[in-house]
């Protein structure tokens, strides 16, 4: 069904599993899956701080034995230092010029509800 030159999928499609689609930016499940992937990048990162999602620029989502999110989403440092081990929706970003860092990330994040697991085989960022 063709509306106004672009693509809508029909309201009794089911998505296929394995064909990914793109999912809204602001939906919990979005943010949630982002903030997974910024969890492994201050995992990984030898930074003295810590980073934060500051926009999801691009999601997509996969059926395969459970969700799998493929994001694209800019990380900021935050005015958290990582020994304080602190809640990263409590840390503000980085105002001194100095400080301020920003980082383009894509994150593959597979959610299996049923198992509580979260694996995240792919975060690049730069």
């Amino acid at each position: 069904c063709v509306v106004s030159g672009t693509n809508v999928t029909p309201p009794h499609s089911t998505i296929r599993p394995g064909f990914p689609v793109p999912v809204n930016t602001n939906s919990p499940e979005v943010r949630k899956a982002a903030r997974f992937g910024v969890y492994r990048y201050n995992n990984s990162s030898n930074d003295l701080f810590l980073f934060k999602e500051s926009q999801i620029e691009k999601a997509m989502v996969q059926i395969v034995r459970g969700l799998k999110y493929m994001l694209h989403v800019e990380i900021k440092r935050t005015v958290c230092e990582k020994r304080d081990h602190s809640s990263l929706d409590s840390c503000h970003f980085q105002r001194d010029k100095n400080l301020q860092r920003m980082l383009r990330c894509y994150f593959e994040v597979w959610i299996t509800p049923w198992t509580h697991k979260v694996q995240i085989p792919v975060a690049h960022c730069h």
